[in-house]
C-alpha cells in the first residue's frame, strides 16, 4: 500500500497512524492523513473538515490527557481498486481530568470501545463513520446516559442551538461510494441481523456459539445466549417499527485470524416502544450501529456491537422537550 515501505498494509497503516496521532500526540499530521474536506459521521452529529477533526482530537486529549488507543482489529475491503473500508476496533482508556464533554474533572477512569469505518486512497483518509461508545464512557465517570443527553442540550444552548444527532435527512456524500465486499462471512452477518431486525430471535441458538461471548454499548458483555437475546430483544423493542438498513458489509478469512464480519447497519423510525430506552416517546430517532463477528467450529464465537446511547436519549428529550439539566 506504501512505497515508502513504511506500511505494510491497510491494517498496518490504520494502527500506526492511530497510534501516531492520538499517543504519539501528532495532531498536526492529521493535515497529512485525513482529506481537507473529510466528512464524519458520528452518533452526536456530521462534521466536515480535518480542522474539525484535529480539534475534536485536541478537546479529548484536553480532558482525558492519559487516553490510550489500542488496535483491537481491522477489518477492512478494497473496492475498486486503490480505495479501502477499514473498520476499525480499539479499544480505548483514559482517565477524566480536564474540562470538556463530560463536564468538570471526575478523577474516574473509564475503558470503552470504539469501532470507525475509514475510506482511505493514496494514504488519506477522506471518508468516516465512528462510534464511540458515550454511553459506556458517561456511566463509568458516574452519570447516567439520558442525564448526560440533557446536560449536553442546557450546556450547548437549548433545544434551539444545540448540536443535533446525526440523522440521514442531513447527511452528505463523501468520495466513498463503496459497499464492501461479496465474502460470505459478511452475508452470514447481514443474514443474522436482518432476522434479528425481523424479530426473529431464534437466530441465536441456532447461529451463535452457546459459548459466545458479547461486548456490546454501554461498556457491557455477556456469555452465552441469554445475554445476547436480551439485549437485541431490548433494542429493537424500543424501536419496533423502525427501518433497518445494512449501509456496508466486509467479510474476511486472513491467516492467523478467525473468520470475520463488520456491518454498519441503522434504525430509523419512531421510539414506538417499551425497552431499553424507557416508555415510548413517539420521537423520531436514528441508530447508527456496526457490528463485528467472528467465527469458530461452533457457530458465532464473539459479537461487538456499538451504539451510542446518549446520541440516541438526546433525540428523544429534543422530542419531549425534558430537557432541563438533572
Amino acid at each position: 500500500m506504501d512505497r515508502s515501505n513504511r506500511f505494510r498494509d491497510l491494517p498496518d497503516y490504520i494502527l500506526k497512524i492511530t497510534e501516531e496521532i492520538w499517543e504519539g500526540r501528532g495532531l498536526a499530521a492529521l493535515h497529512h492523513y485525513y482529506g481537507r474536506d473529510i466528512p464524519m459521521r458520528f452518533p452526536s452529529g456530521l462534521v466536515t473538515g480535518n480542522q474539525s477533526v484535529i480539534d475534536g482530537t485536541m478537546a479529548t486529549l484536553a480532558e482525558f490527557p492519559d487516553r490510550i488507543l489500542l488496535g483491537e482489529d481491522v477489518i477492512w475491503s478494497e473496492a475498486p481498486p486503490g480505495r479501502f473500508l477499514s473498520s476499525h476496533r480499539i479499544v480505548t482508556s483514559g482517565t477524566h481530568t480536564g474540562h470538556g464533554q463530560f463536564g468538570p474533572p471526575t478523577g474516574r477512569r473509564f475503558e470503552v470501545r470504539t469501532i470507525a469505518d475509514c475510506a482511505a486512497k493514496d494514504h488519506v483518509i477522506d471518508d468516516e463513520w465512528l462510534i464511540r461508545d458515550v454511553g459506556g464512557i458517561a456511566r463509568q465517570l458516574g452519570f447516567e446516559p439520558q442525564d448526560l443527553a440533557r446536560t449536553q442540550i442546557v450546556s450547548e444552548g437549548g433545544p434551539d442551538h444545540c448540536a443535533k444527532p446525526f440523522h440521514p435527512d442531513h447527511d452528505v456524500t463523501g468520495p466513498y461510494t463503496g459497499r464492501g465486499n461479496d465474502h460470505d462471512m459478511g452475508q452470514h452477518l447481514a443474514d443474522i441481523l436482518t432476522r434479528l431486525m425481523e424479530k426473529d430471535f431464534t437466530v441465536i441458538r441456532q447461529d451463535y456459539d452457546r459459548a459466545v461471548r458479547c461486548e456490546h454499548w454501554g461498556a457491557r458483555g455477556g456469555w452465552s445466549w441469554g445475554f445476547a437475546e436480551t439485549d437485541w430483544m431490548r433494542l429493537r423493542s424500543s424501536f419496533p417499527t423502525a427501518r433497518f438498513d445494512i449501509h456496508h458489509q466486509i467479510g474476511r478469512a486472513d491467516p492467523g485470524t478467525p473468520r470475520r464480519a463488520a456491518i454498519r447497519w441503522s434504525l430509523t423510525g419512531k421510539h414506538a416502544g417499551t425497552g431499553a430506552f424507557g416508555a415510548p416517546t413517539g420521537a423520531e430517532v436514528h441508530v447508527m450501529g456496526i457490528t463485528h463477528a467472528e467465527w469458530g467450529d461452533w457457530g458465532l464465537r464473539r459479537e461487538f456491537t456499538l451504539i451510542d446511547e446518549v446520541a440516541i436519549w438526546k433525540q428523544i428529550h429534543l422530542h419531549t422537550g425534558l430537557v432541563d439539566s438533572p
